[in-house]
């Protein structure tokens, strides 16, 4: 998987694009807003960056968090988590799009408790300081940039990761051993 030169920072959350948006004219930070952009379009203009830091509120992993949470409400349609995984998986590969340094999620507290649960349990799961939540405001979100620490890169193995994604039952996300955690 490609990595870029600058540090990739995805605000994820209600109001991302508006606190993205907050963040131009930072010293040292390439705001990427989606707005009618497409993602490939933000990617390739992050790809192309030369500043320390490139945030933006595209998430490559979106259709698969969508497809995760409705898996575990009991909402979602039968095998849409599998063709999500396999979709974003294709895109790893091809380049079309690359995982973030870090996501910064904006008040977890205010979401769906499966939806919580992906962000705080499965991802901060497979790389535990790589996503941080934060007040929905770009001057948070600017602070917060400056105390990122260094971690665990997200798994070796995306692809067994992202395959294994249905058995990682939300309220196990996270937790040591919930790697042998099964859905029902």
């Amino acid at each position: 998987m490609r990595r870029l030169a600058s540090t990739v920072v995805v605000v994820a959350g209600d109001g991302a694009g508006e606190v993205v948006a907050g963040l131009d004219g930072l010293h040292n930070v390439r705001a990427i807003p989606r707005g009618e952009r497409r993602p490939a379009e933000v990617f390739e203009i992050a790809g192309r960056s030369g500043a320390t830091y490139v945030v933006h509120d595209v998430d490559p992993l979106a259709d698969v968090a969508e497809a995760w949470t409705a898996f575990f409400d009991g909402t979602g349609v039968v095998g849409a988590l599998e063709v999500a995984v396999e979709a974003v998986l294709g895109e790893l590969r091809a380049e079309r799009v690359t995982l973030p340094d870090y996501y910064l999620v904006l008040n977890p507290e205010g979401m769906s408790e499966t939806r919580r649960h992906w962000w705080l349990g499965v991802l901060a799961g497979a790389a535990p300081v790589r996503v941080v939540p934060v007040p929905a405001s770009a001057a948070a979100v600017a602070e917060e940039l400056g105390r990122l620490r260094a971690g665990r890169w997200w798994p070796a193995d995306l692809e067994s990761w992202l395959r294994g994604l249905p058995r990682v039952v939300p309220d196990r996300a996270g937790l040591p051993g919930a790697d042998a955690a099964r859905h029902r």
